[in-house]
């Protein structure tokens, strides 16, 4: 173990905490409250925001924001953080905001993501883990993303959506409502087009589950009669992927606009009293 290698050309302001072996590149700058990871890598070109948490063995390249102040007009500069956890690799030009403190004040991703060039995760998110997020995806505020989640090109993310875990989102799809877990969506306004059979797989679940989720799939996915009346008449066994699915389901089909998070939000206007 070793100490911090910071390059001669790199700002790293007092008050920033660095692990064994981190390496700072140049041009890079660490704002003061940050704290770093065992090696960790910082290429060249990244801001770290104050207040900001990197794991161990992240990898941010050139361009990167990690940890700026959240692009919300409410934001008056509180310690609001982020927290990244281990073994991300962060992309070229990537943008990572801190919460809010109407959102409960943190950002949190976890860990072994890939967040490709260009994208962007707003304030408040909460990010899974073996996510792969491809260039240029747009992520709102106070948006959930469950873990093994592939979002394909240019997608964009309306704020307060959740998306399931395990589920694939085609490219520049625009997410305006939660989208179920173990699916493949795409399109405006994203439709369900299929249960995401490679993802499972890949995520070594068994075969007996994903026939159950097959059957629940067709039930309500494929349906002939309106969601409203199967959905109350579908069940799954208790604990399955498949309970899973239509416990989200109902939630998301039961939520304003949706948007199950919707209605935790905490900044919409008191209406006046009579």
């Amino acid at each position: 173990m070793s100490a911090p290698h910071i390059h001669p050309l790199a700002i790293v302001e007092a008050g920033a905490e660095l692990g064994a072996d981190v390496e700072v590149g140049p041009f890079c700058h660490v704002h003061p409250g940050v704290r770093i990871g065992d090696r960790t890598k910082l290429l060249s070109h990244v801001v770290v925001g104050s207040y900001t948490t990197l794991g161990t063995d992240n990898q941010v390249h050139p361009g990167a924001v990690v940890g700026g102040m959240p692009q919300d007009k409410t934001y008056r500069g509180e310690p609001t953080t982020l927290t990244v956890g281990n073994h991300n690799i962060i992309r070229e030009c990537v943008t990572i905001s801190r919460g809010t403190v109407k959102g409960g004040g943190a950002t949190v991703i976890g860990d072994r993501n890939m967040l490709m060039a260009c994208s962007h995760i707003g304030h408040d998110c909460k990010v899974g883990n073996d996510i792969t997020m491809a260039n240029a995806v747009l992520i709102a505020g106070h948006v959930e993303i469950g873990d093994r989640c592939v979002l394909a090109g240019a997608v964009a993310c309306h704020h307060f959506a959740r998306i399931g875990r395990m589920t694939y989102v085609g490219g520049c799809s625009r997410i305006v409502h939660d989208v179920p877990p173990f699916m493949k969506v795409a399109g405006d306004r994203v439709r369900v087009r299929a249960l995401n059979l490679v993802g499972l797989q890949r995520a070594g679940v068994k075969d007996e589950e994903i026939e159950e989720l097959k059957r629940v799939y067709n039930l309500l996915f494929r349906r002939k009669t309106a969601l409203s009346q199967v959905l109350p008449n579908v069940e799954a066994p208790p604990g399955s992927l498949a309970e899973e699915l239509i416990g989200f389901v109902r939630e998301w089909t039961s939520s304003p606009a949706g948007r199950y998070l919707e209605q935790f939000r905490t900044d919409r206007p008191v209406p006046p009293s009579n």
